[in-house]
């Protein structure tokens, strides 16, 4: 009897030494370099003032943070708006939910020949991102900017093949991504996320000669907090979270990452119905 009491009186132990090692383990964040990576670096800093231990794991490459994750090596990352978590998902059949909303770059057209659309000639040279996961994106701003039409209800998975009204008979060219703020002395127009040209050292050729920008309609971009489904409720986590969306001081490195300029980003959690 004195054996069963010792071992009840052990295990009730055991319990509570493992309950609050899982309770001390340090949330792990990864994220990618630049203004996602100093936002949540900011908001770690807070997060530990406030007892919650955060690491903050920068990869140099967009496959590490979600292969981290699903081997358990992450708790959550973010570097990746929906597109592409979609497209990620599918190839690397990822169990994965996205949880809150973050940071969203905002994209516009931008031209260092043409300060209005309508000058634009015949046949002009545009430059558009060459992936699915942006393309839609730049399409869509340029339909909204009167250039072309899209066929009905292709939306955020347009491609060039679903435009059907082009009345100046622009010619596109398709661009990787980061490569598109090199394109643009080579073209009329080009498609561009406003971080690209901040990491380039152009902002001030972003804020001068953007024509058009994208805003918190473009939310399915933002950056999204994504974890697995098995620990999507993990309280470190939804803390976490709730720091960063409400810390001013995060607010503020994003706008300095961002040249202090408001069109070149957009924080959707802070307005109503953005996030929907």
């Amino acid at each position: 009897m004195n054996l069963q009491r010792l071992y009840r009186y052990f295990m009730t132990v055991l319990t509570a030494v493992l309950s609050m090692t899982a309770i001390a383990a340090p949330l792990k964040i990864g994220v990618t370099p630049g203004a996602i990576a100093d936002s949540i670096e900011v908001a770690a800093v807070e997060a530990r003032q406030r007892g919650l231990d955060v690491n903050v794991i920068e990869f140099t490459e967009w496959t590490g943070p979600n292969i981290a994750l699903a081997a358990g090596d992450l708790d959550a990352n973010y570097f990746q708006h929906l597109p592409f978590l979609e497209n990620a998902e599918k190839v690397g059949h990822y169990k994965f939910k996205p949880i809150a909303v973050g940071l969203l770059p905002n994209v516009g057209l931008f031209s260092l020949k043409y300060n209005r659309f309508a000058d634009l000639p015949e046949g002009a040279r545009v430059a558009v991102a060459s992936d699915p996961a942006n393309q839609g994106r730049g399409l869509l701003l340029l339909e909204r900017a009167g250039l072309i039409q899209l066929k009905a209800g292709a939306g955020a998975n347009a491609t060039l093949n679903d435009v059907v009204t082009n009345p100046k008979k622009l010619k596109f060219i398709e661009i990787e991504g980061p490569q598109l703020v090199r394109s643009l002395q080579d073209v009329d127009l080009a498609q561009g996320v406003t971080s690209h040209y901040v990491a380039a050292g152009l902002a001030d050729v972003a804020a001068k000669h953007g024509l058009i920008y994208s805003g918190v309609e473009d939310t399915r971009w933002a950056i999204h907090f994504v974890s697995r489904t098995d620990n999507a409720n993990d309280a470190r986590l939804l803390q976490f979270i709730r720091i960063y969306q409400e810390s001013p001081a995060v607010r503020q490195r994003i706008d300095d990452s961002y040249a202090n300029n408001r069109q070149f980003y957009s924080l959707p959690w802070t307005i109503k119905g953005a996030t929907k």
